[in-house]
C-alpha cells in the first residue's frame, strides 16, 4: 500500500474519534484568548497519542511537534507547519443538535473547532506514519483569530516560528458554500487586510428648534461618509493593476432626540484592501476628506484607524504543489480555483514570516440543508468534511517535507 492510500485508509479508521473531538469542542466554546478548556483537551490528545508539545503560549495556546524517524539526509534538516484557531465567536447558537453549545452566547460559528479536530486527527496519522517520513510537522494551536491583535502575530513574537524554522505553513478553513468532499486553492493574494476605521465628529449641539444656534454634527457626519463615498466606490488602479478595496460603515451614534442636537457623532467602519502602498494611502485620504469636510461646515472631526490584520497572500510555489497534491488526492473534480476575498484572517501574519498556503475545505451540503454562512447562529457542516480535512492536511504536509526543487 502506498503512502496516499495509507493516509486515507487511517483517516477512515480515525473518522469516528475525530468527529466525537469536533462535537466536544463545538459543545464547548471559548472566546478569543479565553481557551483554557479547550487548549487542556487538545493537550490531553496529545498525551494520549504521545505527542511531545509546549503549551502556555500567549496562555492557550500549544505547539506540538512530530519527528520523522525515516533516514534521509536530503530531508532531515526540512520542516512543515500546520496551523489551527481554537476561538469561537460571541453568538447564541440555534442549531438544535446533540452538540449544540453548552455556553450561552458562545458558538463555534466560524469552524475553528473543525480547523482544530482535522489538525489533531492529521496529527494522529502522522504520529503513526512517522517512520515513513523524515523531518519535522510542528502543529500550531492558535488562540485569539477572532480578536486584534490576533494570536498569530503574538505567538510569532513569542517565537513559534523558531527552533525549529519551517520551510513552509499551512492552515485550512471552512467554506460552507463549497460541497463537503471539495477544496479551493488561490496562490498569491487571497484575502484582505483589515483595517478599523473611528471617526468623531464635533458640531455644536443645541434645541432642534433654533436654527442658526447650533452645528449639526449628524449632517457634517453624513456629508463625510457621501464624501468618502465618492472616492472609495471607484475602482482603485495601483502600479500593480486594480486594487480590491472596500470602505464601509456599520456604526453610526448620534446621541441627540427629536429636539436635541447632540455635540458630536461616532462613526466606526472597516478598511479594507490588498496593496500594502495603496492602504498607507487610503488611510491619509480618510483623514484629509473628513477633517477638510467637517471644517467646511464649520465643524471638527478626530479620525483614528486601528490597524487590522495584514493581506493574506499565499505563496505561489507552496500553494500550487498543494494544489497538486490535492488533485492527486481528490481527483481534480474535486479542487476548485478560488476568487478573491475581502475577508480578513490572521494567518497572514505567518504568511508574512514564512512561504504559506491557507485553502479551503468544502463544508456545506445542499441535499442536506446543511447552508448557513459562518458567522451566523445556525452555521454547521457536513461531518464528513472532516475525513477529507484531516487526510488532506496529512498528505499536503508529508509533500512539503520532501525536498523542495525551488529555483
Amino acid at each position: 500500500m502506498d503512502l496516499k492510500e495509507k493516509i486515507k485508509k487511517l483517516s477512515e479508521e480515525n473518522f469516528s474519534e475525530v468527529v466525537n473531538i469536533r462535537r466536544h469542542i463545538h459543545a464547548n466554546p471559548e472566546l478569543s484568548f479565553e481557551e483554557f478548556n479547550t487548549s487542556k483537551f487538545i493537550a490531553g490528545k496529545l498525551n494520549e497519542w504521545g505527542i511531545p508539545f509546549n503549551d502556555g503560549i500567549v496562555k492557550t495556546g500549544i505547539v506540538a511537534q512530530i519527528k520523522g524517524l525515516k533516514n534521509s539526509a536530503a530531508a532531515t534538516e526540512r520542516c512543515v507547519a500546520l496551523r489551527a484557531d481554537m476561538d469561537a465567536l460571541p453568538i447564541t447558537e440555534l442549531n438544535n443538535v446533540s452538540y449544540k453549545s453548552k455556553n450561552e452566547g458562545v458558538m463555534h460559528a466560524c469552524g475553528h473547532d473543525v480547523h482544530t479536530s482535522c489538525m489533531l486527527g492529521s496529527a494522529k496519522i502522522l504520529n503513526e506514519l512517522k517512520n515513513e517520513f523524515s523531518g519535522t510537522i510542528k502543529l500550531i494551536f492558535q488562540p485569539g483569530e477572532e480578536k486584534a491583535p490576533g494570536g498569530a502575530s503574538l505567538m510569532i513574537k513569542e517565537g513559534v516560528l523558531e527552533n525549529p524554522k519551517p520551510d513552509s505553513i499551512i492552515a485550512l478553513h471552512v467554506f460552507p458554500t463549497l460541497e463537503a468532499g471539495k477544496v479551493g486553492f488561490r496562490p498569491g493574494k487571497y484575502m484582505a487586510s483589515t483595517d478599523e476605521v473611528y471617526l468623531t465628529v464635533k458640531g455644536k449641539g443645541g434645541h432642534a428648534a433654533m436654527r442658526g444656534t447650533y452645528t449639526s454634527p449628524l449632517l457634517i457626519a453624513s456629508e463625510i461618509l457621501i464624501e468618502l463615498e465618492k472616492v472609495f466606490s471607484v475602482v482603485v488602479k495601483t502600479e500593480e493593476g486594480a486594487d480590491p478595496t472596500v470602505l464601509a460603515f456599520g456604526k453610526f451614534i448620534g446621541q441627540g432626540s427629536t429636539n436635541v442636537i447632540p455635540e458630536e457623532v461616532k462613526i466606526e467602519g472597516t478598511l479594507r484592501t490588498m496593496n500594502d502602498a495603496w492602504r498607507a494611502k487610503a488611510k491619509e485620504t480618510i483623514k484629509k476628506i473628513a477633517e477638510e469636510k467637517a471644517k467646511q461646515m464649520n465643524g471638527s472631526c478626530e479620525v483614528y484607524i486601528m490597524d487590522g490584520y495584514p493581506a493574506l497572500i499565499n505563496d505561489e510555489h507552496t500553494t500550487i504543489k498543494a494544489k497538486n497534491n490535492a488533485q492527486q488526492y481528490l481527483g481534480n473534480e474535486n479542487v476548485i480555483d478560488l476568487e478573491l476575498r475581502m475577508t480578513g484572517e490572521d494567518f497572514s501574519y505567518f504568511a508574512q514570516k514564512v512561504p504559506a498556503c491557507f485553502f479551503r475545505l468544502g463544508t456545506g451540503n445542499i441535499a442536506k440543508g446543511i447552508t448557513s454562512g459562518v458567522h451566523t447562529p445556525t452555521f454547521d457542516i457536513d461531518e464528513s468534511a472532516l475525513k477529507t480535512g484531516m487526510g488532506l492536511m496529512t498528505w499536503i504536509a508529508l509533500n512539503q517535507l520532501a525536498v523542495d526543487n525551488r529555483q
